[in-house]
């Protein structure tokens, strides 16, 4: 297996690739690593690290910047490190990419290089998080801020393939996010994509709609949503994580006793972080492209990044392009075959 990575990609390139990529293959020792980047500073890199050091480096001196329109980033990408390395996806010299590299960027790149499935409108974003249980997936993160009943649908047949097949999970639990778990509240598209979605031809497992409030009761596998209000739940959910380990944190400061306490208290206190730590989430995935690319936070460190990578890596194990190729397409021919006999 080959991963091509921006190597210059996020706020720690290319230290943080480089170290991440290191952590990955020796947990990996199968995939091959494709370094995309200026190679005066990668190889020095590489040559400290305990697997790399003989890992491909193709040389470039051009960088995707964090401050770059989309638009920008394409009329001048074309010798970028982010560009190339999609383009090592495209033609087939790897079998994913990861980038930490500016969002938008990547997501216009990959899309003109991948291209969408066939029948797939608008590709998403998707990314897991913890909940009280165990973990959940949520689209779109922030690719489409506007959406129809169409695109949910495919957003909710694309997440089901996606949770599947990171979790072997046989059938995930699918909502919609709403203001209210009532049939009649919401949106038109909303209510429309609900009704589809709750046809069983479709195979999905669709539990109706769910509010925010519970979003992390481990109720709940996939959550379908628009970019815009899909990016506002991610980054309050990221936002209340830091808040409370800085309050945690406070509160065990407090006096002699509660410091006490958190002796006692430290095994618990450890596998709390563990659960909540952002960085074993950290890989978000551009579904309804015709290749697999992952986005890692720009600001992650070597252990985040490299579970990025673990995220690559196991979609491509599990086939995971054919299984959504196939559900959109089965789901295409039901709804298309229902509107000839409606007509």
């Amino acid at each position: 297996m080959r991963i091509a990575l921006d190597a210059m990609g996020g706020d720690n390139a290319p230290d943080c690739i480089i170290s991440g990529a290191d952590l990955s293959k020796g947990r990996y020792p199968h995939i091959e690593m494709l370094f995309f980047g200026d190679a005066s500073r990668i190889r020095p890199l590489l040559n400290h690290t305990n697997y790399l050091r003989d890992a491909s480096v193709i040389h470039t001196m051009e960088s995707v910047s964090a401050d770059d329109t989309a638009s920008q980033a394409v009329r001048r990408g074309k010798s970028t490190s982010m560009w190339l390395a999609i383009a090592a996806v495209a033609s087939g010299d790897a079998d994913a990419v990861v980038s930490a590299g500016n969002t938008g960027a990547l997501m216009a790149m990959s899309k003109l290089q991948l291209r969408t499935m066939p029948g797939v409108t608008r590709p998403a974003i998707a990314g897991f998080f913890p909940t009280e249980r165990d973990i959940m997936c949520m689209l779109d993160l922030g690719a489409n801020l506007e959406c129809d009943e169409e695109n949910l649908i495919q957003f909710a047949l694309m997440g089901q393939a996606f949770f599947h097949s990171l979790t072997d999970k046989p059938n995930p639990r699918v909502a919609l996010l709403n203001i209210g778990e009532e049939e009649q509240k919401g949106h038109d598209y909303l209510r429309l994509a609900s009704q589809q979605l709750a046809e069983p031809e479709l195979g999905v497992n669709y539990q109706g709609f769910v509010e925010g409030s519970s979003l992390v009761d481990g109720s709940i596998d996939v959550v379908v949503t628009d970019g815009f209000s899909g990016n506002i739940a991610l980054k309050t959910a990221e936002g209340v994580a830091g808040m409370f380990s800085t309050l945690l944190r406070r509160s065990f400061k407090n006096s002699l006793m509660s410091q006490l306490g958190y002796l006692f208290a430290r095994p618990s206190l450890t596998k709390l972080r563990r659960h909540m730590d952002p960085r074993q989430y950290n890989g978000a995935v551009f579904l309804g492209l015709n290749g697999i690319a992952v986005k890692s936070h720009g600001g992650t460190d070597k252990i985040g990044f490299s579970n990025a990578i673990r995220v690559a890596t196991e979609l491509v194990d599990h086939g995971f392009i054919p299984d959504v190729s196939n559900a959109i397409e089965k789901a295409n021919v039901i709804r298309e075959n229902r509107k000839l006999a409606n007509a």
